[in-house]
């Protein structure tokens, strides 16, 4: 998908509809994880919609959960949520920026004459 060191830059156009593909997928990731989350808090703890996405973004984000009095069910969706979240946060992340890393990567390393 992405040129490799001896072939030419990407075109811009190339290159601004790869930026866009990644997001979407790097984005898509996080909507269908705070959905998993926020159905989850639904489900075990009992909250309604706005709790449950609340909760779910504070743990998607790393700042914790804000759930009072929580009951066994959901501390333990809660733990599976976080480690889950950490992994995806950070490759979502990692997705969206890869075309600029990559780019980035790819221009410090042509030759002076390409």
């Amino acid at each position: 998908m992405f040129e490799r060191k001896s072939e030419p830059l990407a075109k811009p156009k190339v290159f601004y509809k790869r930026l866009i593909t990644f997001f979407l997928l790097g984005f898509s990731m996080i909507v269908i994880s705070l959905g998993i989350g926020t159905i989850g808090y639904m489900r075990y703890g009992k909250l309604d919609f706005t709790d449950g996405f609340y909760n779910a973004s504070m743990i998607l984000t790393g700042m914790g959960p804000d759930v009072q009095d929580p009951t066994e069910a959901v501390k333990i969706f809660a733990a599976l949520y976080a480690i889950y979240s950490g992994v995806i946060f950070l490759s979502s992340i990692t997705i969206i920026f890869a075309p600029i890393v990559h780019r980035f990567f790819h221009v410090i390393h042509m030759d002076e004459n390409d």
